[in-house]
Formats: structure tokens, sequence, C-alpha cells
């Protein structure tokens, strides 16, 4: 099992903290769909891609953004 580095974990999210996050409004919701759109056209259907795993990161936020807010969305599927 790998360990835990907090530190390195740490510096990385610093970085990346503006563009990975909980969407609280719907302006955010829109910058983190426009974000899943870009890794889309990059990362298709490979999922060996070293950006597929972000890209499934910020599909779940979307999702359960819209689960929260978008209720007509669930009643459609």
């Amino acid at each position: 099992m790998q360990s835990f580095n907090i530190a390195q974990t740490i510096t990385a999210w610093t970085s990346i903290a503006k563009n990975v996050f909980v969407p609280h409004t719907e302006e955010e919701y829109e910058r983190l769909v426009e974000m899943l759109d870009y890794l889309i056209d990059q990362v298709g259907e490979d999922k060996t891609h070293s950006l597929a795993s972000l890209m499934e990161v910020i599909g779940v936020l979307i999702e359960n953004y819209e689960d929260e807010h978008i209720p007509h969305l669930n009643e459609i599927a």
C-alpha cells in the first residue's frame, strides 16, 4: 500500500484548487461543465489517459450539483 504524503498533497492542491472544487453556484457549475467539455475533447474514451481520473472527478462534482439543484434532470432519466 502506498503511503499518503500529506505535504505533497497540500502543495499539489494549492495549485489546482481554483479548478477543482465543489460548485455552490450556477457560475461555478458552468465553469466545471466547461472544464469537463475540454477534458472530454482531450481524453475521449481513453481510460489510461493521464487526465481520465480528473475527468471522472469533475463529472461526479457536476452530477452531484445537478442532483441537488436541477431536479428535473432526474425525472427525465
